[in-house]
């Protein structure tokens, strides 16, 4: 068990039942305290007993992470209960997607919250804080939408652009100072419920490695953190062998 000096804390914000639950799990197996937050608390419940049955500690927190008094309050409570925020993985989606001609001020405006308003806001705090220890990792969770806008996705497209020149930024100015602050382009489907029922064509492809398990890639953010600083990564790109790209 780790002492009060010792404690670290991997705060995940968008812990869902695929790569954030599977992120929280690994950083958990090497002894830090995983804390996750959803919007809603209780859905955190089956894999906060899946990690806990593990041996590892976790902890769930209901929190919009658009919402600035929440991230504020939630950042401050973690530190308080737990200690210092280590690592931050900030990976909320919000793929949805929608024909410009039919888009709407208010679902675009949604679709930029979620995925950069709230990575900005949850960065932000945390980053405070790791300037003052002089020590961190923060760690942005990127799509292909990042890199190109393809049709019907403008929204979540001009959405992720926005996240990665947000960490592109944040990586130039908080480098110097000892944060690594990286971001990881995920570039194909993943294992999830999601794409089972949706998509069973490309599921199916599961069982040729077609799509991602998340379980690797969570062990590519966990070798992120563990870099050593004269040879840190700022962008990490993960698609099957078999993507187009």
């Amino acid at each position: 068990m780790q002492s009060s000096e010792e404690k670290k804390v991997a705060l995940v914000i968008g812990a869902g039942d695929s790569t954030g639950g599977a992120i929280a799990e690994r950083f958990a197996q090497e002894g830090y305290i995983a804390c996750l937050t959803r919007r809603s608390a209780d859905k955190l419940e089956p894999l906060l007993g899946g990690i806990r049955a593990q041996g590892g500690q976790a902890f769930g927190y209901g929190s919009d992470a658009r919402k600035e008094e929440e991230v504020i309050a939630l950042i401050e409570q973690v530190e308080a209960e737990h200690g210092p925020i280590e690592v931050l993985v900030f990976n909320i989606g919000a793929n949805v997607p929608c024909s410009i001609l039919e888009e709407t001020a208010r679902k675009y405006f949604k679709i930029w919250e979620m995925a950069c308003l709230s990575g900005f806001l949850n960065a932000r705090e945390v980053a405070k804080r790791m300037v003052k220890r002089g020590r961190g990792t923060i760690l942005f969770t990127g799509a292909t939408a990042g890199l190109r806008g393809s049709a019907n996705f403008a929204a979540f497209a001009g959405a992720k652009h926005a996240l990665r020149a947000l960490a592109q930024s944040m990586a130039r100015e908080l480098g110097p100072m000892n944060i690594h602050v990286a971001h990881v382009v995920v570039d194909g489907a993943i294992d999830t419920e999601f794409i089972r029922t949706s998509f069973p064509e490309r599921y199916a492809l599961k069982e040729q490695d077609g799509i991602l398990n998340p379980k690797h890639i969570a062990e590519n953010y966990w070798y992120l953190h563990t870099q050593p600083r004269d040879a840190w990564t700022f962008e990490l790109d993960l698609r099957p062998y078999m993507e187009r790209w």
